[in-house]
């Protein structure tokens, strides 16, 4: 019978509600007991690292989520994380980066109802979690949700109340859960050779979403305060480029002062593409910059954030932008 940690981290799954709304109260043991008939499959041991509302989650919690599968990854054979919703997201795609060529499952799922009501999704999700995490053919960091399996650096919440919260973006659901039984679509080697465990994330980048009209004299501000920038542009990428280019000015200061700038963009699905419009080809041909293309804003923002606590020469943080890690890239 396969051992899994369950490690706990709070969130609406773990959630009762008091005078001021939800927040994160139940003990792992308490939540457990909502779904017995997993000890049939596997057997789990528990972990209480943090109990709080995923809105609090930052790197820190990434690393200590990433140390925990780290000094107990020879002890078990797969981990689920119970993790709030809201930047569920954000922590597969960290947690990707963190704990790379992994053979073993780090499956992360959790509810948008609180798992002691009379309805919630919460026992479902945890089920087909340790159901998923006890397979031998799972590995690799994952969310799984409303009977989704989405890689780690692809998935996005999508919906705020709805049990199915989650969407894969631009790429397949690895598999799908259907009464108890897991239907894998994409099947792939376990990796060989050994894991490969990081710690070190940088906080010092900003997304900044263009809006029409926006003041490029915010470029200055954020130099104050930030290294690396992601730029989430509009359509397939650009910057606005009439008039007295004062965005291109202040990109050119940017990048001129030694900071990294990455363009992408806010529409969802299918990605950047800068090389079609004047306003990006014009951008792209004279500055030194990255482009995400189909990665999503989650992935782009955690992987900066691996790259820039692991590495200082650009040629460097270009050449481990660009290698796939968890399909988060397509090239």
């Amino acid at each position: 019978m396969k051992k899994i940690l369950m490690i706990a981290t709070g969130g609406t799954i773990a959630s009762r509600g008091s005078v001021e709304g939800l927040s994160p109260q139940m003990s792992c043991r308490e939540i457990l007991g909502f779904v017995p008939s997993v000890s049939a499959f596997c057997q789990v041991e528990t972990l209480a690292l943090f109990n709080i509302d995923s809105t609090d989650i930052g790197p820190e919690h990434w690393a200590a989520m990433a140390s925990a599968v780290r000094s107990r990854y020879a002890d078990y054979d797969g981990f689920v994380i119970l993790h709030g919703t809201d930047t569920m997201s954000y922590t597969a795609a960290a947690l990707s980066y963190l704990l790379q060529n992994i053979a073993k499952p780090v499956v992360l799922t959790g509810a948008q109802r609180p798992i002691d009501r009379e309805v919630t999704d919460a026992k479902r999700n945890l089920t087909d979690s340790f159901l998923y995490a006890a397979d031998e053919e799972s590995f690799g960091v994952c969310i799984v949700f409303d009977g989704q399996i989405i890689a780690g650096t692809r998935a996005r919440k999508s919906r705020t109340k709805s049990f199915n919260a989650f969407s894969t973006i631009d790429y397949p659901n690895l598999a799908v859960i259907r009464n108890e039984k897991i239907v894998r679509y994409i099947r792939e080697p376990k990796p060989q050779t050994a894991p490969v465990f990081f710690e070190r994330m940088a906080k010092d980048l900003f997304v900044l979403k263009l809006v029409p009209g926006m003041n490029p004299q915010v470029f200055g501000c954020l130099k104050q305060h930030y290294r690396a920038l992601v730029i989430e542009s509009f359509g397939v990428g650009g910057i606005p480029c009439s008039g007295n280019n004062e965005f291109l000015h202040a990109v050119d200061d940017w990048i001129g002062s030694g900071r990294l700038l990455v363009m992408t963009t806010q529409v969802p699905h299918e990605g950047s593409d800068m090389g079609i419009y004047q306003v990006g080809v014009r951008l792209k041909k004279h500055y030194d910059l990255l482009e995400a293309y189909d990665m999503t804003t989650e992935a782009t923002v955690t992987k900066l954030m691996w790259i820039l606590g692991n590495a200082t020469d650009f040629d460097e943080m270009k050449r481990l932008f660009y290698t796939p890690v968890n399909h988060d890239i397509i090239l």
